[in-house]
């Protein structure tokens, strides 16, 4: 049956409200098979055959996986939060802002860093994040209290950039890892050539910002139980920058979808990036993998990522199989967002 209800403005595109539960019917949930999903109160309570609702959506012969994670976005550089869920986005990882970005509401969820931890005049302080998005230290106790502050802010991940003078400044670096730690936050480290990611690997950093863009030879195993976010589409996309992706991943990374939004200007699923990742060598299940469950259990989304009961029904509905063709995650047929469909 069509869907009927009240019709809301929410986050910047339409939502149609449906009263009750609602039985999506006849799709390949992917990584499961043919069978029907019910939402109920914005969340998902059985995925199984024949099952009854409410209201019933036909969606024979598509195709449904959860909705993507970009572990890579700057949302107080690019206001474009209320946009994303009509872009398939189900929650974002926001990897540097001013320190009031850390108390903006968002219905998106979202893990912030708040301000890059950084060195005296380093990155991006002088750049493109002049106006806030970097704390400046110079020592140890400075570089403690910047993360204590962070922290006791909301921030749910640290970032410090190794491409500024906390490379000369080791037993800074190590203090904010320690720190971070203790409070048991990640830390994400913007190094982008073989000798920053070995430093952020010395140093215990958790999650490399982007794949680095210089050949990372011995680096690569100093990686194999951390992660990567993508970033090619912005960051790169060389041959080198692609082959160590895949030589990351080989080792045993854990590789996470991220576009480095606000940098880059797609409110939604990047196709570029979908590609790029593709072109690197990984899978068409590989790339679903880290836009979906990957992300969501590195940062705590434990609502979402996967398509089972109990979970956030943030879901994408795809008239192409992704395991045949990842970039159908661009091109959705039907948006889900917090157990309400979205139109545009």
């Amino acid at each position: 049956m069509r869907l009927a209800g009240l019709s809301l403005v929410l986050l910047g595109c339409t939502t149609d409200s449906v009263a009750g539960s609602t039985v999506l019917t006849g799709a390949t949930v992917v990584g499961v098979g043919i069978t029907d999903v019910r939402i109920e109160d914005g969340r998902i309570t059985a995925v199984g055959a024949g099952l009854t609702a409410d209201a019933v959506v036909d969606v024979s012969g598509q195709f449904i996986v959860p909705s993507v994670i970009d572990a890579h976005v700057h949302l107080a550089y690019w206001d474009v939060a209320d946009d994303l869920p009509a872009g398939g986005l189900a929650a974002v990882v926001d990897l540097a802002s001013p320190m009031a970005f850390l108390d903006v509401d968002t219905t998106l969820p979202m893990v912030r860093s708040g301000p890059m931890v950084t060195a005296e005049g380093g990155y991006p302080t002088r750049s493109w994040g002049a106006n806030g998005y970097g704390l400046e230290v110079s020592s140890i106790a400075q570089a403690q209290q910047a993360v204590d502050t962070l922290i006791a802010n909301g921030a749910g991940v640290i970032k410090a950039p190794i491409t500024s003078g906390l490379s000369h400044q080791t037993e800074v670096l190590l203090a904010i890892v320690e720190r971070a730690h203790t409070a048991n936050i990640l830390v994400v480290s913007h190094a982008v050539d073989q000798s920053e990611a070995a430093i952020a690997a010395a140093a215990g950093v958790d999650v490399l910002a982007h794949t680095p863009i210089t050949t990372l030879g011995d680096a690569i195993s100093d990686w194999s139980d951390r992660a990567v976010i993508s970033s090619l589409a912005a960051f790169g996309n060389s041959p080198t920058t692609r082959d160590n992706l895949l030589a990351l991943h080989q080792a045993g990374a854990t590789v996470l979808y991220g576009t480095d939004m606000g940098n880059q200007r797609v409110a939604g699923v990047n196709v570029r990036e979908l590609q790029a990742m593709r072109d690197a060598g990984l899978t068409n299940a590989e790339v679903l993998t880290a836009a979906t469950s990957a992300p969501a259990m590195l940062f705590g989304f434990n609502d979402h990522g996967t398509i089972e009961a109990g979970k956030v029904a943030s879901l994408l509905v795809l008239d192409d199989d992704p395991l045949l063709d990842v970039t159908a995650l661009a091109r959705p047929s039907q948006i889900w967002f917090n157990g309400q469909l979205v139109t545009h």
